[in-house]
């Protein structure tokens, strides 16, 4: 069990928490992840992947949405309160001094593009950050990316933030510019991450995608994370989670997706009236006291 030593909600649907966990803080590299259960060993195992690390402290930080049953549980749990935690899992993201590469994440993928970022302009490239969302308030990191970045562009779909537009659009200018950046990662909905393999194509950028799939055990066991990447069967936990964005099946991989979103969607629907509930209730208490 690992305990939760800090917890803050960075928007209505967002949550970021520090977790004990000094043997993975120590041993994980960008790019990986870990696989959390909420109460028990019979839990449901939710992939996250890291978006920080202290291995002085001994902790993690995790960056997560609420969208089924168990993430919604998850956000209830406070400072002080334990969690199942296995990792590091995944390969590593395979960083070099590639000169130029930019880095694109659009919502909640902000989360894991930071280490990634981090590690690229430690080993000496000049780093471009594209961060994307729906609106500013979905926006988040943005304090570690400006400080990382060498060229931070900030794109909304509504133009709260930054430039009214998709992350494709400033994708392809720099695309555009002679010279080409080295290497693209691009991190988001499946969706962005396919448009964004769609934009560095006709340039002939080399990219990358780190998948989200449905995963159980995160060990290559149960083959519920497979995708096609290059006419080949590939397991996301054990032969990812990056792949080259230019080869992989989207739209076989976002059926596959598809296939439990109708619980999902029951489940946090059902979720947010209990813990509306749970709201009403304590506020009727606290008033008559």
């Amino acid at each position: 069990m690992h305990r939760i030593i800090n917890k803050q909600r960075l928007s209505e649907e967002v949550y970021r928490i520090e977790v004990e966990a000094p043997l993975v803080a120590r041993e994980r590299k960008a790019g990986q992840f870990v696989i959390v259960q909420v109460d028990s060993d019979y839990a449901e195992r939710i992939p996250l992947t890291i978006a920080d690390a202290d291995p002085v402290k001994g902790t993690l930080t995790l960056i997560f949405q609420t969208v089924g049953a168990s993430t919604h549980k998850l956000a209830l749990k406070e400072p002080g309160d334990s969690i199942v935690l296995l990792g590091p899992l995944g390969n590593p993201t395979h960083i070099e001094k590639f000169g130029w590469a930019v880095c694109v994440g659009g919502g909640i993928g902000l989360a894991p593009l930071h280490p990634i970022v981090r590690a690229l302009k430690e080993a000496g490239n000049r780093v471009t950050v594209i961060s994307g969302a729906r609106t500013r308030d979905l926006l988040i990191m943005q304090e570690e990316m400006q400080a990382l970045a060498d060229e931070h562009i900030v794109v909304t779909d509504d133009g709260t933030a930054g430039r009214k537009a998709l992350v494709t659009v400033p994708l392809t200018e720099l695309c555009a510019r002679d010279p080409k950046p080295d290497i693209a990662v691009v991190i988001g909905p499946p969706i962005m991450m396919k448009f964004c393999a769609e934009a560095t194509r006709p340039f002939g950028v080399r990219t990358l995608a780190s998948l989200n799939t449905i995963m159980i055990d995160g060990t290559g066991m149960c083959g519920g994370c497979r995708v096609n990447v290059g006419g080949k069967t590939k397991f996301v936990c054990v032969d990812g989670p990056e792949f080259d964005a230019h080869e992989v099946d989207w739209s076989g991989m976002m059926t596959r997706l598809g296939a439990y979103k109708s619980q999902e969607q029951e489940a946090h629907h059902r979720c947010h009236m209990e813990m509306e509930a749970e709201a009403l209730a304590a506020g009727e208490g606290e008033a008559s006291k």
